[in-house]
């Protein structure tokens, strides 16, 4: 009997050890961040151990603003457009029968000045960008950091894409037709059409939205050179600048 008592004993003794060392652990991992921290969320997967919600989204809105800028920079300047094949904006298809015309014609001189003006523009546009993001990103939420840090290579441009290219239009266009203006692309453009029209022999001339279709362009060259510059934060060391962006983005 005392042996049978001796034994109930023990095994309460450890069931009840057991039992704290299981509720130990409950109380270890339900505290063990309680601050609602973004690196909670993103799991074994964050390259960002150790910052705050505030470090991380300061270092977004760094990289974003850096990286426009970069952008800028390249695009606003005499070729920035013109001399980047990837960038280079061309004559849009409806006007691609009037310059093969006059390109047969003898006329190519004036289909060369129609592009070169409209990528003038365009880099002259470019040099006010860098202002129109600064909203976008200055508004970025904790939820658009995380998504952004999860994200793709180009989640960062992805995000200015959402939130800026109605506002960007808007804004661009302007400026875009007075760069038109500016570089005499107008004046190409109808010197085009007038001596197509004239060689057309009475077919249905072409009616291009030049300010619109140049616009459309040159928006999507900046959003491509912004993921180029967001390629070199993310993955090129070098290209970390600051020490914040260094402690975001290192891996």
């Amino acid at each position: 009997m005392k042996k049978f008592t001796f034994l109930l004993m023990a095994l309460a003794a450890v069931t009840f050890t057991n039992a704290q060392g299981i509720l130990g652990k409950i109380k270890k991992a339900t505290s063990k961040d309680s601050s609602g921290n973004i690196l909670s969320a993103i799991g074994k997967g964050g390259s960002s151990k150790g910052l705050s919600n505030d470090e991380i989204i300061s270092g977004l809105k760094e990289a974003l603003s850096i990286g426009t800028d970069s952008a800028a920079k390249r695009l606003n300047k005499t070729d920035g457009f013109f001399a980047n094949a990837a960038l280079k904006i061309l004559m849009p298809d409806e006007a691609k029968k009037a310059e093969a015309t006059l390109r047969k014609a003898g006329l190519g001189s004036l289909a060369d000045k129609a592009i070169l003006s409209m990528n003038r523009a365009a880099e002259d546009a470019a040099g006010g960008i860098s202002t129109i993001f600064i909203d976008a990103i200055k508004q970025m939420t904790v939820t658009d950091g995380l998504k952004i840090l999860k994200g793709g290579d180009f989640a960062a441009t992805d995000y200015l894409k959402t939130t800026t290219t109605s506002k960007l239009t808007e804004k661009m266009r302007p400026v875009i037709e007075a760069s038109l203006a500016k570089v005499n692309a107008t004046n190409y453009w109808k010197d085009v059409f007038t001596a197509y029209n004239k060689l057309s022999f009475g077919k249905t001339p072409v009616n291009t939205d030049l300010s619109s279709y140049v616009t459309e362009k040159a928006m999507s060259g900046i959003f491509l050179s912004i993921g180029q510059e967001e390629q070199k934060i993310r993955k090129d060391p070098a290209a970390q600048v600051t020490a914040l962006l260094k402690k975001v983005f290192a891996k």
